[in-house]
C-alpha cells in the first residue's frame, strides 16, 4: 500500500482522473466515426467494430499480466510510460492504412490504456479512508465517464469536419499533453512488492471475489452490445442528430458514476446496482419497442440516452468498493481484475452487437436489455 495521502495532494486527484479521461477517450472514441472508418478501409461497418472487441480483450487479457510485470516501477514513472504507448498507438492507428494494421496499433493502445488505469484506480482507492473509497474511485472513473460525455460525440464531430484519422491523432496529442503534466505534477510513489502472476491470481479464490467479476462481465456487455454500434443503433430508432444523443448519453454517465459513488457508501453497493440494471433493462427494452416499431420520437430517445449512460457507468465504484472490501490487501490488483472485467464485457457486448447488427437493430436492443436483466437477477441473488 502507498503512504502518501492523496488528500493532501489535490492536484494529484484532479491529474489521475485526467489520464483516465486520455484513456477512456481513446477507448470509447471509435464509437463516433464508425461508419466512416468502415468506409475508409473498405470492411463492413460489423468488421470495424471488432477494432473495440480486439482493444477490449487485449485489455482484459493484459491488465494483470502488466500489473504483476510493473508491479516494482514507481507509480509516476508508470503511469507516464503508459500515456507515451498510448499516445504513439494513436499516431498508429490514425496512420493505418488496413484493418489489419489499425487492429495491431489498438491492441498496442490498450496495453497502454491497461497499464496505467487500473493503477490510477488503485493510488486513489488505497490513500483515502474507507468510508470515502467509494467517492475516490468515482473521481478516476469519472474521466473515463467525462470521456464519454465529451469524448465520443467531439469524435463524432471532428470525423466529420476533419476526418477519422485526424481524430485519432488529436487523441494521440490528449496522451501526450496528459503524459507531460502526471510528470510535473503527481508525487514520486514508489512501487510495490514483485509477486507471481500466480500468487495474485489466488485471490480469484476468494468467495466475494468469484461472485463480483462475472456480474461486472454481464453488466459490461449489456451496456456495450449497442453502444459500440451507436451511430448505426441510433440511427435505427430514426434520431439523426447522433452528436447530440451521444453528448446526452455521456451526460447521464457522469451524473451515474458520481452519484453511484456517493449512494453506495450511504446506502451500500448492492442496492445501487439493482436500481442501475433495472433502468437498463428498461431502457434498453424501450428502444428495442421503438426499432421494432419503426416509431421515431427523438426527444423520448434523449431521455433514454441520458438513462442508458447513467445505467452503464453507475455499476463500476459499487463494484470495485466490493471488491476492495473483500481483500482490501490486494486492492491494486482487484481494482486491474475488475478493469479486466469491463473490457472482457465490452468485447463480449461488441461481438453480440456485431452479430445482432447484421439482423436488425431492435435485436440488438433487446440482447441489451436481456442481459441487464439476467445482471440484476445475478445481483438480487442471495450468497451463500
Amino acid at each position: 500500500m502507498l503512504d502518501v495521502p492523496i488528500r493532501t495532494r489535490p492536484s494529484s486527484a484532479l491529474v489521475l482522473a485526467l489520464g483516465t479521461f486520455a484513456v477512456g477517450t481513446d477507448a470509447f472514441v471509435v464509437a463516433g466515426f464508425l461508419p466512416e472508418m468502415a468506409a475508409s478501409l473498405h470492411v463492413s461497418e460489423a468488421a470495424a467494430g471488432q477494432s473495440t472487441t480486439v482493444f477490449a480483450a487485449a485489455y482484459a487479457i493484459g491488465s494483470p499480466v502488466l500489473a504483476t510485470l510493473t508491479a516494482r516501477l514507481p507509480r509516476r514513472r508508470l503511469l507516464v510510460g503508459a500515456l507515451i504507448v498510448l499516445g504513439l498507438a494513436n499516431v498508429g492507428s490514425a496512420l493505418a492504412p488496413s484493418l489489419p494494421i489499425l487492429i495491431a496499433t489498438r491492441v498496442l493502445a490498450a496495453l497502454g490504456a491497461a497499464a496505467y488505469t487500473p493503477n490510477a484506480g488503485a493510488v486513489a482507492a488505497s490513500l483515502v479512508r474507507p468510508e470515502s473509497r467509494a467517492r475516490a474511485l468515482a473521481v478516476v472513473v469519472g474521466g473515463l465517464t467525462i470521456a464519454t460525455a465529451l469524448g465520443v460525440p467531439l469524435g463524432n464531430v471532428a470525423a466529420q469536419w476533419l476526418g477519422w484519422r485526424s481524430a485519432l491523432g488529436l487523441v494521440a496529442g490528449l496522451s501526450g499533453v496528459v503524459a507531460a503534466g502526471v510528470f510535473a505534477i503527481m508525487p514520486r510513489l514508489p512501487g510495490g512488492p514483485q509477486v507471481p502472476l500466480r500468487s495474485r491470481l489466488a485471490v480469484l479464490r476468494h468467495p466475494a471475489v468469484v461472485r463480483v467479476l462475472p456480474l461486472t462481465v454481464l453488466g459490461m456487455a449489456a451496456a456495450y452490445t449497442a453502444y459500440a454500434y451507436s451511430v448505426p443503433a441510433l440511427e435505427g430508432v430514426g434520431v439523426s442528430a447522433i452528436g447530440l444523443m451521444l453528448f446526452l448519453y455521456g451526460a447521464g454517465a457522469v451524473a451515474g458514476n458520481l452519484l453511484s459513488g456517493y449512494a453506495t457508501d450511504r446506502w451500500g453497493a448492492r442496492r445501487v446496482l439493482a436500481i442501475g440494471y433495472v433502468l437498463m433493462a428498461l431502457t434498453m427494452g424501450i428502444l428495442a419497442w421503438l426499432a421494432a416499431s419503426d416509431v421515431a420520437i427523438p426527444v423520448a430517445v434523449g431521455v433514454l440516452m441520458v438513462g442508458w449512460g447513467a445505467s452503464s457507468w453507475c455499476q463500476t465504484p459499487p463494484q470495485q468498493h466490493r471488491l476492495i472490501s473483500a481483500a482490501p490487501g490486494e486492492a491494486a490488483l482487484l481494482v486491474s481484475l475488475n478493469s479486466s472485467a469491463i473490457y472482457a464485457g465490452i468485447g463480449l457486448g461488441t461481438v453480440l452487437g456485431g452479430m445482432t447488427l447484421t439482423w436488425e437493430v431492435s435485436w440488438m436492443y433487446g440482447t441489451a436489455a436481456l442481459l441487464a436483466a439476467a445482471a440484476l437477477a445475478v445481483t438480487l441473488r442471495k450468497p451463500r
